[in-house]
């Protein structure tokens, strides 16, 4: 076993179901949720808004270092390629030292990266910090995804999983109003500008919070000292009743080797590519529709943040409550797409521009958690590891490529639209896939036993 790894409780009577809703078990997962949500929320909040802080700063920094439209959805992008190349070893590496070391490992140095973004003053210099940060932050998403997996049974993944990633949307709606605010008020103080300011300011409490993550985060279970131990085996046993007779335990190789992972992956990756339409741009497609001050901005994008807050939360229950996924996840892909092509009618609007970015942020946000929750149900334990980052590193390729389309259509055309349409066009393809060909039950293995 693995430092990471639940003990299995082997030979404890399965005697009253700890995740089946009783109020023995909404009590343990109350308290598991407690001690743990929290923490990793706060680090989900200081990723995100440490990735996306590049779409403000852009309202000053493009301007003051010359950057284009194009130079900026590379550099915006570039951040994606390199967290592809090191999820998957991240996830792997914490099955072997554990949750805590690999995640206050990751927010420190994220933090520190973010912080130092300050000194870009060339486009090469930018390129490099974005691969850095990409790199330092890869595996935190699928890392807490996996560690998700040694507390919670299958029934209760999607709606705290959203509890975790809807994370993201909050760092938007308070992060919005904070970085139009820094942007704007600290302005040349002590002689820095205020895209300098934010990236120190919004840099250095993911440095603080690694810290505290060291010290606090028990790596499963089995090292919780505020669990007992009749709590450790209810939660052994609820996840062990999640295992389906034949499932394949072949480990990261039967991940590799399991066509599903990939049809996700692609599903995810068009969801990653209409998120980052609204992470990177909202700023300037606000800025466009009228919007003057940084502070105006930062105040509207919150809005479309703030409604994908609440549309995560209630879209997971409601697929926990029914447990289906197919058409919880196709459905809010669909309405993105709409979203996306008025979208491109809403130049100049400032009333249909936020109604619109509302629209589609409630889609691909309120798809993110349950399209997650597919590959953690279907995947053997010991293949969640690499399946998981797998899924997730193929699919967040879509950070690199929804900014540098976007980026250089408006840069060869003056206009984001036929980007925004390529977008919408993705989306449908991955409620195709999900209401066709993605599986959503464990695989059975038919080797003779």
């Amino acid at each position: 076993m693995t430092a990471t790894e639940p003990p299995l409780a082997e030979g404890v009577a399965s005697s009253g179901d700890a995740s089946a809703g009783t109020d023995s078990g909404a009590a343990l997962y109350g308290k598991i949720g407690r001690r743990l949500i929290p923490l990793i929320f706060a680090g989900y909040v200081l990723a995100y808004l440490d990735r996306i802080n590049i779409g403000f700063a852009q309202l000053q920094m493009k301007e003051e270092l010359g950057f284009s439209a194009a130079v900026y959805g590379l550099g915006a992008g570039l951040y994606f390629a390199t967290y592809f190349l090191f999820e998957v070893p991240s996830n792997l590496w914490m099955k072997r030292i554990g949750a805590r070391l690999t995640l206050s490992r990751i927010m420190i140095l994220w933090g520190l990266t973010s912080a130092c973004m300050l000194l870009v003053q060339t486009p090469t210099q930018f390129y490099v910090m974005r691969l850095l940060l990409g790199a330092f932050e890869a595996g935190y998403a699928p890392g807490v995804m996996l560690y998700l997996t040694y507390w919670f049974p299958n029934n209760r993944r999607a709606r705290v999983m959203a509890l975790f990633l809807c994370g993201s949307p909050i760092a938007g709606a308070l992060g919005s109003p904070l970085s139009g605010w820094i942007l704007q008020g600290m302005d040349k103080v002590a002689g820095m500008g205020g895209w300098q300011w934010l990236f120190l300011i919004e840099g250095l409490p993911s440095v603080v919070l690694g810290v505290v993550f060291f010290f606090v985060l028990p790596d499963g279970p089995d090292r919780a000292k505020w669990l007992t131990d009749g709590e450790r085996h209810r939660i052994a046993d609820g996840l062990e009743r999640d295992k389906a007779p034949g499932v394949s335990a072949h480990g990261f190789v039967s991940a590799l080797r399991d066509v599903n992972v990939y049809v996700t992956a692609l599903a995810w990756f068009t969801v990653v590519c209409g998120i980052q339409a609204v992470s990177f741009w909202m700023p300037l497609m606000l800025k466009d529709a009228g919007l003057n001050s940084p502070a105006q901005i930062g105040a509207w994008a919150a809005i479309p943040f703030a409604f994908a807050t609440v549309s995560m939360i209630l879209l997971s229950r409601h697929s926990d409550k029914t447990g289906e996924r197919r058409w919880h996840t196709a459905i809010p892909c669909l309405t993105g797409a709409m979203a996306l092509i008025l979208l491109s009618f809403a130049e100049k609007n400032l009333g249909l521009s936020v109604l619109a970015l509302a629209m589609l942020a409630c889609s691909v946000y309120g798809a993110m958690p349950i399209l997650l929750s597919i590959p953690v149900k279907y995947l053997a334990p010991e293949a969640r590891a690499g399946g998981i980052a797998l899924v997730n590193s193929i699919g967040l390729s879509g950070g690199f490529v929804s900014p540098f389309i976007l980026g250089w259509v408006k840069t060869q055309t003056g206009s984001v639209n036929n980007g925004l349409y390529f977008m919408a066009g993705l989306l449908v393809i991955g409620a195709v896939l999900t209401l066709t060909v993605i599986r959503t039950s464990p695989q059975v293995s038919h080797a003779p036993s």
